[in-house]
């Protein structure tokens, strides 16, 4: 049987954690940086919705 693509049977366990480590560190910054993005969208439509509030306060009724 053959090892997965991604390991090498001739590396040592300290590689293979720091491999394993780095590919954890992408998929957490791969993570943040999509719920950065939903935040931002957030902020900007509560942005929106409150101008679009204190305009309507300011205009007579």
């Amino acid at each position: 049987m053959l090892p997965p693509f991604c390991c090498s049977t001739n590396t040592d366990h300290a590689t293979l954690r720091r491999q394993h480590q780095e590919r954890k560190l992408s998929m957490l910054r791969f993570w943040r940086d999509g719920a950065e993005r939903q935040l931002s969208a957030l902020n900007a439509a509560i942005k929106t919705l409150q101008e679009q509030m204190d305009r309507d306060a300011q205009t007579p009724a």
